[in-house]
C-alpha cells in the first residue's frame, strides 16, 4: 500500500505491475475496500499496470473532512484523476462496480478524453431512490455501520458464492463495521442525488456494462437501462452472481477484462 495527500485528507492506494503496460484503475463499492480487486490482480498484471484505491473513511483512506457536508461525483472523479497522476499517466482503462461505476460516469462525462475505455459493473444511471438512500444515510448515522453491516452485507453475494464460501458474509460485515459511518453517510446521499440518464448519450469512451443474475441491488434491469441510455451495447449479466463479481466470480470477470479491453 501507499498513501497520497490530496486537498487535506489522505488516501490509500495500490500501484502495482509494469509501468510500460496501460493504467487499469478499478473502483470498489460501497462499504467495501480496495481488497475486492485481490482475487483478480494476479491475471490482470500480465496486461495492465494495475491502480487500486480506498473511498473516503473506507481501508485505509481518511475519513471526509468535518467542514464539508457533501460528498459529489466531481469530488470523486478529481481523487481519481489525482491518483492517475501519481501513476504518470495521460490516459487509462476504468472499471467500477456500484457507487464505482458511478464515478466512472462522471469521468465519462466530465473527463471523457482521459478515458481508453469504462467498464461499468452492477450499477445504474439512477440507483435506487432519494428518499432510500437518504433513509439509509441517516440510520448509519444512528446506529453505525456496525450495526448496520447486518442486513446490508448479505444482499452484496448471490446465494452460490454464500453456499460456497460460508465465512465470506461475516468477514465483510466486519470490514463495512470498521468504516466511517460520516463517509459512509455522506456517500449515500450523493448515491440518492445521481442522475445520468440525460447526460451519457453524447459520449464516444468504449463502455462495456456487467451485472449479475442474482444483483438484488442493481438487477440487470437497471444495467440494461444504463446500456440504453448510454448507447452502450447489451450488457453481460453473469450467471449466479450478485452484486460484487471481483469477489463472487474474479476469474470469469479476469477474463472478460483481458479479452475486451484494448
Amino acid at each position: 500500500m501507499a498513501f497520497l495527500k490530496h486537498n487535506g485528507r489522505t488516501l490509500c492506494y495500490r500501484l502495482l505491475g509494469d509501468g510500460d503496460k496501460p493504467l487499469l484503475v478499478l473502483a470498489h463499492p460501497l462499504g467495501m475496500t480496495q481488497g475486492v480487486w485481490d482475487n483478480m490482480i494476479p491475471a490482470l498484471l500480465g496486461k495492465f499496470r494495475v491502480m487500486t484505491w480506498d473511498l473516503p473513511g473506507h481501508g485505509a483512506s481518511a475519513a471526509w473532512p468535518d467542514q464539508s457536508d457533501e460528498i459529489t461525483p466531481e469530488d470523486l472523479a478529481e481523487e481519481t484523476l489525482a491518483l492517475v497522476a501519481v501513476a504518470g499517466a495521460e490516459k487509462f482503462h476504468f472499471v467500477g462496480t456500484s457507487i464505482g461505476g458511478a464515478i466512472g460516469q462522471q469521468l465519462i462525462s466530465q473527463h471523457p478524453g482521459r478515458l481508453i475505455s469504462a467498464t461499468l459493473t452492477n450499477t445504474g444511471a439512477v440507483i435506487g431512490t432519494p428518499e432510500a438512500w437518504n433513509t439509509r444515510s441517516a440510520n448509519v448515522l444512528e446506529l453505525g455501520l456496525s450495526t448496520m453491516a447486518v442486513d446490508i452485507v448479505p444482499r452484496w453475494f448471490g446465494p452460490t458464492a454464500c453456499d460456497q464460501q460460508p465465512a465470506l458474509v461475516e468477514g465483510w460485515r466486519v470490514i463495512m463495521g470498521r468504516g466511517d459511518d460520516r463517509s459512509y453517510a455522506l456517500l449515500c446521499e450523493m448515491l440518492g442525488r445521481v442522475d445520468y440518464r440525460k447526460r451519457l448519450g453524447e459520449h464516444r469512451v468504449p463502455l462495456q456494462l456487467i451485472g449479475g443474475s442474482d444483483d438484488v441491488a442493481t438487477p440487470p434491469e437497471t444495467l440494461k437501462t444504463l446500456a440504453h441510455c448510454s448507447g452502450a451495447q447489451e450488457p453481460i449479466i453473469l450467471e449466479r452472481v450478485g452484486h460484487v463479481p471481483s469477489v463472487e466470480c474474479p476469474d470469469q470477470f479476469s477474463e472478460i477484462l483481458i479479452n475486451n479491453l484494448g
